[in-house]
């Protein structure tokens, strides 16, 4: 039986072959910020974060955020109906496509705040590379040292402060066991997911409402998680580090799972009314035009 691991990892590798994963920085950056700093060379080395405010970093953040979001939850509703789309008509090209979605979003917000490029100037994809979006998903599912992690090794502090942590803590404090606590995460979540999306695919219709539904109940606040933790990163001190250095070396690595568990019953509460309201579309007493408001309206919550 393929572990969990095993199973996360191959879903991160499927996905990054979606042509829609790779955001090339420079040209986004310019796309986003274009308008608002003049010095386009400037932006795209030293980042917008040297010349905007963090208010307005958030802003064009939940924009994207948004966006990206909303996207995303509109193919998932289409390859939720029964048959899906021609091109993504299974469960597994279901969650490849939101997991590819997420890792555009991750990227998308990480150069936001300022963070270095993912790829290598021959558009290549580093194994240290892989592992920082491995920690981007990390955030994004609730690991709780994932951020710390992704601060510390972003480079934002000087080579001077750095060389106070050895290059194998780091591999061994760091890299193993953060991403290998991630992909176990990420595996055991793409079990239960994989599930859930099946049983919901069985409903005509309702299985497209619950599919989109889920798709924006799950990434929204997965991506808000990674704008709050690589936000910390403006301004990161020498003192935060020793912070996050702290956190790496003295606590347990786990998930706050109390907030992902609050999440997901106020996820499935708002599928309920959801559901109950096709219901009474289904009945007649309500037309699709109210049904169409009641769900816009509950997921705009």
């Amino acid at each position: 039986m393929e572990s969990n691991e095993s199973l996360a990892l191959k879903v991160v590798n499927e996905s990054l072959k979606l042509p829609l994963v790779k955001v090339n920085r420079s040209e986004f950056l310019v796309k986003a910020f274009g308008e608002k700093v003049k010095n386009i060379d400037q932006l795209i080395e030293k980042g917008p974060q040297t010349f905007l405010s963090k208010e307005k970093l958030d802003q064009v953040a939940d924009s994207r955020i948004h966006s990206i979001v909303a996207q995303s939850s509109t193919l998932s509703f289409a390859t939720g109906l029964p048959g899906g789309l021609a091109m993504a008509a299974t469960i597994p090209a279901d969650i490849t496509q939101f997991y590819g979605y997420s890792l555009k979003l991750a990227q998308e917000i990480s150069y936001i705040y300022g963070y270095k490029d993912i790829w290598n100037q021959q558009g290549e994809l580093t194994g240290e590379a892989k592992e920082t979006l491995i920690l981007y998903l990390g955030i994004m599912l609730g690991v709780t040292t994932a951020g710390s992690a992704v601060r510390i090794l972003s480079g934002k502090l000087s080579t001077q402060a750095l060389t106070k942590i050895p290059q194998k803590a780091l591999t061994k404090t760091i890299y193993y066991p953060v991403t290998k606590k991630v992909l176990a995460v990420f595996g055991t979540k793409l079990t239960k997911t994989t599930f859930a999306k099946g049983v919901s695919k069985a409903v005509p219709l309702v299985g497209g409402v619950v599919s989109g539904g889920l798709n924006y109940f799950s990434m929204k606040p997965m991506a808000m998680r990674l704008k709050n933790e690589l936000r910390k990163g403006l301004n990161y001190s020498e003192q935060k580090l020793n912070e996050d250095w702290k956190i790496l070396q003295g606590e347990e690595i786990m998930t706050t799972e109390a907030n992902l568990s609050k999440s997901t019953k106020e996820d499935e509460n708002l599928i309920e009314q959801i559901e109950k309201a096709y219901e009474l579309l289904k009945q007649k007493t309500i037309t699709e035009e109210e049904f169409i408001v009641i769900k816009k309206r509950l997921l705009s919550k």
